[in-house]
């Protein structure tokens, strides 16, 4: 796989939809939280589960993509630790983008509820609930676990995409190298 300069266009429009997706669910997750129990609720927890395995297809094929097209390189003169915390940095984002999902997706199938609210996507699509949970004892207090696991996801998520933005802004504007410029079409590179 030889390497470029830039990322390529699928890469670059599955980073940003996926982006306003995550930050969308981030929202509406804060704001579900407070709600009292309604029919706009219900009706927004519907649109999380759409919107969390829209996020959870779109990740594997972005990280699918990225197995089988080349990463520009990053610059020469970023430091070891820099590369290892960029490295690192990418594969916490992959294991969020793919884990927080599955764990929601294991949240609503391991609730009380599952066996009488059925997940559509978008409502229209059938969605199964996973199937090892129908003997689980206590569906509730595994149900508050995963509900749990996946909050914590969430703010893992939001420090992490403050740590992703501050260093993608320090590239820019401190180093003043192309690493901003390889993910915003728009932006004019650095030489």
């Amino acid at each position: 796989m030889p390497a470029t300069d830039k990322y390529t266009g699928v890469a670059i429009g599955l980073h940003w939809f996926i982006a306003i997706l995550i930050l969308g669910q981030i929202a509406g997750g804060i704001y579900m939280a407070d709600l009292a129990n309604s029919a706009s609720k219900f009706e927004l927890y519907q649109q999380h589960k759409s919107f969390g395995i829209t996020i959870l297809i779109l990740s594997l094929f972005r990280l699918a993509w990225r197995f089988t097209h080349a990463v520009p390189p990053l610059p020469e003169g970023m430091k070891n630790w820099e590369r290892l915390a960029a490295r690192g940095t990418h594969i916490a984002f992959y294991i969020l983008m793919i884990g927080i999902p599955i764990g929601g997706w294991a949240l609503v199938s391991a609730s009380p509820f599952a066996d009488s609210v059925p997940t559509y996507v978008f409502g229209i699509v059938p969605w199964p609930h996973m199937p090892f949970f129908g003997g689980v004892g206590d569906r509730e207090a595994l149900a508050a676990t995963l509900a749990g696991f996946h909050k914590t996801g969430a703010f893992a998520t939001m420090g992490l995409l403050v740590l992703h933005i501050a260093a993608a802004l320090k590239h820019h504007f401190v180093n003043k190298d192309t690493v901003l410029a390889r993910m915003v079409p728009f932006l004019a590179r650095r030489k």
